[in-house]
């Protein structure tokens, strides 16, 4: 790639950072990251996300239906480029041609060339709790991705990760917000109800919580719609 190329390129991961930094949700951020690669990577005709949670295979984000078809063979194989870039935790595995055959994925490949698969990429995209994730990207052509093409996959992946962490930062922000705004109401309300000091309110629903097994936050919500704390035998 010569120097204008390069350029070219930076331009376009700055303006896909802030495309994924304008996105309200950790979904819509999911689903402009696969048009990106759709859109950046030469030779790319569909990209996905994938998730590996507790051994199980969940798209995330497709822009195709080969996709999801992919995702779930690599699932029920138990193996593949983007199911072993999330369980492996490995930046990055690449399939040049999967017209010839392949000892390192026997059961996924020859099922893939049968999808329409010619080659394809697989990039460890984030790590979050247990869950380990992967940005796959495929072409129809063999031979269709080379180190220069894995390269830039995977700058694009860095870039999507940091994006990504950063929307769900946001949400579980704005989750814990409006649980500790709900919390509060339900807390107002048995104040006001039992003449109650706020510590001792919240004790109370503590206790129900506790009693009930139910959370607090569902009981809080039960509490804000009722007026009072729902009776249990």
């Amino acid at each position: 790639m010569d120097a204008d190329k390069w350029v070219e390129l930076a331009d376009a991961l700055a303006e896909m950072a802030r495309d994924l930094a304008a996105q309200e949700s950790t979904r819509a951020t999911l689903d402009r990251v696969v048009a990106h690669a759709v859109a950046l990577v030469e030779g790319c005709e569909a990209a996905g996300v994938m998730v590996v949670r507790r051994g199980e295979v969940i798209t995330l984000a497709a822009s195709d239906n080969v996709v999801v078809a992919s995702d779930r063979l690599q699932g029920e194989c138990g193996e593949g480029p983007c199911f072993d870039a999330a369980r492996n935790k490995y930046e990055v595995y690449r399939i040049t041609d999967l017209s010839t055959r392949s000892d390192q994925w026997p059961k996924y490949a020859p099922v893939a060339r049968e999808l329409g698969i010619g080659s394809m990429m697989g990039f460890l995209l984030y790590t979050r709790d247990k869950d380990l994730g992967a940005l796959d990207l495929y072409s129809s052509r063999s031979g269709a991705f080379g180190q220069q093409e894995e390269h830039v996959g995977w700058l694009l992946a860095s870039h999507a990760a940091v994006a990504m962490a950063g929307a769900e930062h946001v949400e579980n922000l704005e989750t814990a917000l409006e649980t500790r705004k709900v919390i509060g109401e339900a807390v107002g309300i048995l104040m006001a109800r039992y003449t109650l000091a706020e510590n001792d309110a919240f004790g109370r629903l503590a206790k129900a919580s506790q009693d009930s097994n139910v959370k607090v936050r569902v009981l809080a919500e039960t509490i804000t719609l009722t007026g009072d704390l729902p009776e249990h035998p």
